[in-house]
């Protein structure tokens, strides 16, 4: 709803901003343009932190130290030796003890004019409930395992929640950051497959803090509050771990006045996602890309799935409603999504279908594959 005289509640948590930075310049320039141009009318003495790992374009500094920022204390930390991005990124996770909490934004992000407000709401909705692990400024439209666009169903509130951390614009309280550091101190290194966890995460390299706090997420069964619209896009920038700028990631920001925030905490929400971006409210486990079977994480139980599979059919729905789960919530009838039950089995084969693109990318014609196909053997 919204409102004209809104006041910051008292025990509303307030964020110090941290800016992570190493090699390019106009890429921070962008996101700190974005900061200073963010609405803060709530809000007084906010802190910015900039923060530039060593050994990267000495335009990053000047770029830092020449921004002039209004809104409070600015402050900018130049690392003394090359830490790397995982190593970068706990250490400014860290800050999270001297300010109480933080936002942490890289370079390549942009931010809504809405973001602080957003986030100081969230945290302190969530700053005393154990199962949630951090709070995201970004709100997922691809689902970036089964590389299908992504959609969360509407349950009437701002929020959804979804096991899996954010690392394109995201904020801890100093508890939040602490549980997930004491934990990485004794799982740092380890093979993180299995258990639950999406190979495909677990393979990721070794600069890769996100998959340790994945991996968290999973064993602690802790969740995530997301944003309905969001407040923080990525640019994707060339840079040390991209080789060319890509828009993949971009999504649509959050705009118009400050408003209060209507939040679910996790008991009340109708839209929890699991790690594999499947819906948690379905009456059956779901599968719906299939990839929790190619990683051996389905149980002996009942599932949903949009595969053709050797099991049989205890019920079918359509492939026609957005977002997908929504043809399985509305039970619409037809063939598309099967519930399967897996310890009985047909005797057939799988079958590979192009059911799935041809529900998520509906204007795909020949000539638009062949134009597509052709740009990408050439990159």
């Amino acid at each position: 709803m919204m409102s004209e005289n809104l006041q910051a509640m008292p025990d509303e948590i307030r964020p110090a901003i941290v800016a992570v930075a190493f090699d390019r310049a106009a890429a921070l320039s962008r996101l700190l343009n974005s900061l200073g141009n963010a609405d803060y009318t709530r809000f007084k003495d906010i802190t910015l932190v900039v923060s530039i790992d060593k050994g990267g374009d000495p335009a990053v500094l000047e770029t830092a130290e020449k921004f002039l920022w209004e809104h409070g204390e600015k402050r900018v930390i130049m690392r003394e030796e090359r830490m790397g991005l995982k190593k970068h990124i706990l250490s400014c996770g860290d800050l999270t003890g001297e300010y109480g909490g933080i936002i942490m934004l890289e370079d390549d992000l942009y931010v809504s004019p809405l973001f602080y407000s957003y986030t100081c709401a969230a945290l302190s909705k969530v700053k005393d409930d154990d199962k949630v692990a951090g709070v995201s400024l970004y709100s997922h439209k691809f689902n970036v395992f089964a590389r299908f666009p992504f959609e969360a169903v509407d349950d009437g509130y701002d929020n959804f929640y979804f096991r899996f951390p954010s690392s394109w614009g995201q904020a801890w309280t100093f508890d939040q950051w602490k549980a997930f550091r004491q934990w990485l101190e004794e799982h740092d290194g380890e093979d993180l497959h299995g258990n639950g966890m999406p190979s495909y995460a677990a393979d990721w390299g070794s600069s890769s803090w996100l998959k340790y706090a994945l991996k968290y997420v999973i064993e602690k069964k802790r969740t995530w509050l997301y944003p309905r619209v969001s407040y923080t896009t990525n640019f994707f920038d060339e840079g040390e771990h991209s080789k060319e700028a890509v828009t993949d990631l971009q999504v649509p920001l959050s705009r118009g006045k400050m408003r209060d925030y209507c939040f679910s905490s996790y008991e009340q929400t109708g839209a929890g996602y699991d790690q594999y971006f499947e819906n948690e409210a379905l009456k059956y486990e779901a599968d719906i890309y299939g990839l929790k079977r190619q990683d051996g994480a389905l149980s002996d139980k009942p599932f949903y799935s949009a595969e053709i599979l050797p099991f049989e059919v205890l019920e079918s729905y359509a492939l026609s409603l957005r977002p997908v789960d929504s043809n399985i919530l509305f039970k619409i009838p037809g063939e598309g999504i099967y519930l399967y039950d897996p310890l009985k089995k047909t005797g057939g084969k799988i079958k590979k279908t192009a059911r799935l693109e041809k529900y998520f990318y509906p204007g795909m014609n020949r000539k638009k594959i062949m134009k597509l196909l052709s740009d990408r053997l050439m990159h």
